[in-house]
């Protein structure tokens, strides 16, 4: 199978409405999206909403639409599927790429019904992170998909629902993009920044952070007139706002040649010693610590101690805002070394026999 090469542009860009509402309003922002130098228009065509009653999209009618984009416009054209009936009015209609939402990906049963879907079908597939942060849903959902013989598969972080949550619509937790990336380098992965943020005034922030992180592309919402979308509309922006956006963004992957120059290697030489320097202290740390936890099984005292670990955590915290280390580093950190602290201890207990409660 050849491979569509879609995804090879840099920085890939996605831009178009939420949702497709009506032909004009679909017609309109892709005319007007035409010179931002965007690598896909999208649309959304059926749109699972968490709750009924609300605008679910406009069906099969809104394919129609997309297929003039191509036919006027020139762009390449995609839309999410949620199931087998969705692929095959989508393939019908010469949908250049899917994707799978992120209701979508948390379901297995879902994600296999569109693999089985797209079986000896040559076509990319983008793949959105579930709703909850849930590292193997995500990569269950790549799996099915490479095994239904797709080649071109591209991620897309949308964030994660946090209960309570209020600044973000969809926390980043940028780690778990990164986790992902790691064991999928060759994938691309593109920051749907308006499922993010859930609002216009931080979609430059949190897309110029996702381009520092080495990202392959941006995912925007982008309606000619975002205060009266169907849906979503507190996080679309006009295509004027768009193009505007993306002319203040700071690209930084021309620059990767010089990763290999010698002051970098040298400042990357002294973090690999410094990391050697903390593993060695923390295996010092950790033979301490086995060490109390021999003493407390001897003298029958129990392995958790709140006040030390208070104490522990407030002096470091105190030396942390000193040297400028964020509080939320720290107790991450900390919380780690306490936790395994603990387990170690909890082992010895286990381990040397039970203690007497005599």
């Amino acid at each position: 199978m050849i491979r569509n090469k879609i995804f090879d542009k840099r920085p890939l860009l996605i831009a178009g409405p939420c949702s497709a509402e009506t032909e004009e309003q679909v017609l309109n922002t892709a005319y007007q999206l035409k010179t931002a130098g965007i690598t896909l228009f999208r649309a959304g065509i059926w749109k699972p909403r968490t709750r009924p009653n609300n605008f679910e999209g406009v069906g099969s009618v809104g394919l129609k639409w997309l297929q003039k984009v191509k036919e006027q416009t020139g762009m390449l054209v995609t839309t999410e599927v949620a199931n087998k009936s969705h692929v095959e009015s989508a393939l019908r209609h010469g949908i250049d790429v899917l994707w799978l939402g992120a209701r979508t990906t948390v379901n297995p049963f879902s994600v296999q019904e569109i693999a089985d879907a797209l079986q000896g079908v040559d076509i990319p597939v983008m793949i959105k992170n579930p709703i909850n942060p849930d590292l193997q849903l995500w990569t269950g959902a790549i799996e099915r998909i490479q095994k239904a013989g797709i080649q071109d598969i591209a991620l897309i972080h949308r964030g994660f629902a946090s209960y309570g949550e209020s600044f973000y619509r969809n926390k980043p937790q940028w780690n778990i993009p990164i986790e992902l990336k790691r064991n999928f380098p060759d994938l691309p992965m593109i920051c749907d920044m308006s499922h993010i943020c859930g609002r216009r005034d931080i979609l430059k922030e949190v897309a110029q952070k996702a381009m520092n992180l080495d990202y392959d592309g941006l995912m925007t919402e982008v309606h000619e007139r975002p205060d009266e979308a169907w849906s979503d509309a507190a996080q679309q922006i006009t295509p004027f706002e768009y193009k505007r956006m993306m002319e203040r963004m700071e690209w930084y992957r021309e620059s990767r040649e010089n990763l290999t120059k010698e002051g970098l290697s040298d400042i990357r030489l002294k973090i690999d010693r410094l990391d050697t320097q903390l593993l060695k202290a923390l295996e010092k740390r950790m033979k301490l610590v086995d060490e109390i936890g021999k003493f407390k099984k001897q003298n029958h005292i129990p392995i958790l101690q709140t006040a030390r670990w208070n104490e522990i955590l407030e002096q470091a915290l105190v030396r942390g805002r000193k040297n400028g280390l964020s509080e939320a580093f720290l107790i991450k950190i900390l919380d780690a070394i306490h936790e395994e602290s603990i387990n170690r201890q909890h082992r010895i207990l286990n381990d040397e026999g039970s203690i007497s409660t005599t």
